[in-house]
């Protein structure tokens, strides 16, 4: 029998990016191949700003809103803004970017995406920055934000990638818990809405 070659000159190291790519079922739960992935990657954002880092939010407490406008396109917005400082200047994650690694599955997100765009504010201090991917444009740039906290990060889906994989219409059906969830009382809410067909637009609520 012959033994498998683990020789370094074997290994092959990949950026996080390249992970989710060649890798999607390890963070979205299904392959690249099956239809649902579009709708997976939507759940795992929203579910994650519902059940974030410990250090940033108890699970069930943030507010949180997403809106789909085309069928690889969606935004997530919550009221948490986990990735400034004190000082109200922003902490830098993956690539430089304002994705950290507490909004993982965001920058999951990111990496299957042809563009990001990424916002934050708490205290009246606000950044926002342009993604290729998960690959920043160019820096955070201040901008004037509004009142309260927030992380906003809206998503275009590579066409390229996903093919002719679409986000569900039957909001009801998404999951915004995911398998590890036992607990889901909390005073936080999840509001989806569908804008694709402006004349009848879809919404979909869960506590």
């Amino acid at each position: 029998m012959t033994e498998p070659d683990y020789s370094l000159a074997k290994i092959t190291l990949l950026e996080f990016d390249d992970s989710v790519r060649n890798l999607p079922g390890m963070y979205f739960g299904v392959g690249r191949e099956d239809p649902r992935l579009a709708t997976r990657v939507l759940c795992a954002v929203v579910g994650h700003a519902f059940h974030p880092a410990t250090k940033v939010a108890a699970s069930h407490t943030p507010d949180v809103v997403a809106e789909i406008t085309a069928d690889l396109i969606f935004s997530v917005t919550d009221d948490q803004a986990d990735i400034l400082t004190g000082r109200g200047m922003p902490k830098l994650g993956y690539y430089d970017s304002l994705l950290t690694c507490d909004r993982w599955s965001s920058a999951a997100a990111a990496a299957v995406s042809s563009q990001t765009f990424v916002e934050v504010w708490r205290h009246g201090h606000g950044f926002r920055q342009s993604l290729i991917g998960l690959r920043p444009v160019e820096p955070p740039a201040e901008f004037s934000p509004p009142a309260g906290a927030g992380t906003r990060m809206a998503y275009i889906l590579d066409p390229a990638y996903f093919g002719a994989a679409a986000i569900t219409t039957d909001l009801a059906s998404l999951d915004v818990h995911g398998p590890h969830c036992t607990n889901t009382t909390g005073p936080g809410k999840v509001v989806v809405r569908d804008r694709r067909e402006r004349s009848r637009p879809n919404e979909y609520r869960c506590a």
